[in-house]
């Protein structure tokens, strides 16, 4: 598994959720769903406690995924875990960038499904 990323250092940071309005996404999963809010940043992004799993509230600013629901895995190197993806049939929607708490990238899995690479800056 040389070319493959650490699978323990590996997990499923959070579920990301494009919203429009994170004020009233905030109300609407709080309030319907009783989940704590464990932290929102502006009208950019909000995180809310969904027991072993965050669902991670994206406003416009912070819509990454143009829209689409995705799985965000939390890996220690994002360039390593790209590499490992593209040589498993995956391929790369959006290179690295600098996100506000994080570095990121957009990838599709090879049956089509939008994830989330992060990690440390």
């Amino acid at each position: 598994m040389s070319d493959s990323v650490e699978s323990d250092l590996v997990k499923i940071g959070n579920v990301l959720h494009p919203v429009a309005d994170i004020d009233a996404a905030v109300r609407f999963y709080t309030d319907t769903f009783g989940l704590a809010t464990k932290f929102v940043d502006g009208d950019r992004y909000a995180a809310l406690d969904a027991g072993s799993t965050t669902l991670a509230l994206a406003g416009p600013a912070e819509d990454v995924t143009g829209g689409v629901p995705a799985a965000s895995f939390k890996v220690p190197d994002v360039t390593s875990a790209l590499t490992a993806l593209v040589q498993g049939g995956g391929s790369v929607v959006r290179e690295p960038e600098q996100g506000p708490h994080e570095v990121r990238a957009v990838a599709r899995d090879p049956w089509g499904n939008t994830v989330v690479i992060y990690g440390p800056r």
